[in-house]
């Protein structure tokens, strides 16, 4: 047993280094893009004649379609429309593409709600008193709104961030040789899934338990100037 352990632990955590923590960071560096803008677009009140007002409920009515679209049906059904269905209508992409656009995009979304769902916990009252001492509605939103807000977001998007690693693993159905495809191929070799499978688990719990580290840091830091958790 300890032997399969060793031989195996450089495939499988170089897959992890190779295929499955690039492709989480990079989608979530996509989703939380997708995510701020999504969520301001749904928190910020238009300005202008009627017809803009139009253009940003439509711009609106789109996005909270897309929220609803991604949250309401499985991940592994969206990688296999965008791998698999996709070339059909003349669409072609390879493996990895796949995975990052659609866990971006998946990711995003649950993303965009949880900032959405910060901003909003800011008082107005801190908004109309920026507005009253003559800051611009960017300078409101970067110097009193953001940092605010992304403290209250830190746990969820850190929770949807964990997630998204681990849901990695699905990539595997779209031929990513991350490292639950190569714990399944070492597996076929060698007969033994069951220490194949609980190996490739502890790899991710490890990965996982590492983020959480990092997640309580963060929260510790971006909390310093709270007095007594208030």
């Amino acid at each position: 047993m300890w032997e399969t352990i060793v031989k195996s632990t450089p495939e499988i955590v170089g897959a992890g280094i190779k295929y499955s923590i690039p492709l989480a960071l990079i989608s979530f560096v996509i989703a939380m893009v997708i995510a701020v803008a999504t969520a301001l677009a749904r928190t910020t009140e238009p300005k202008g004649s009627g017809v803009a007002k139009s253009c940003f409920k439509v711009l609106r009515w789109i996005i909270s379609f897309y929220i609803w679209l991604f949250r309401s049906t499985p991940l592994l059904v969206q990688l296999f429309i965008v791998f698999f269905g996709l070339p059909s209508v003349g669409i072609q992409l390879d493996a990895f593409t796949a995975g990052i656009i659609t866990f971006s995009l998946n990711t995003g979304a649950y993303c965009s709600e949880s900032v959405r769902g910060a901003i909003i916990s800011i008082p107005k009252s801190q908004w109309e008193a920026a507005y009253a001492i003559g800051m611009s509605y960017p300078q409101v939103l970067f110097r009193i709104i953001f940092p605010q807000a992304m403290r209250v977001a830190i746990p969820p998007l850190s929770n949807s961030f964990i997630g998204l690693v681990k849901d990695t693993s699905l990539a595997s159905s779209i031929t990513i040789l991350e490292m639950f495809t190569v714990s399944q191929q070492i597996a076929a070799k060698n007969y033994e899934p069951m220490l194949m499978y609980c190996m490739v688990a502890v790899y991710y719990a490890v990965f996982c338990s590492i983020l959480s580290i990092g997640q309580y840091y963060l929260e510790k830091y971006t909390s310093r100037y709270i007095v007594n958790g208030g």
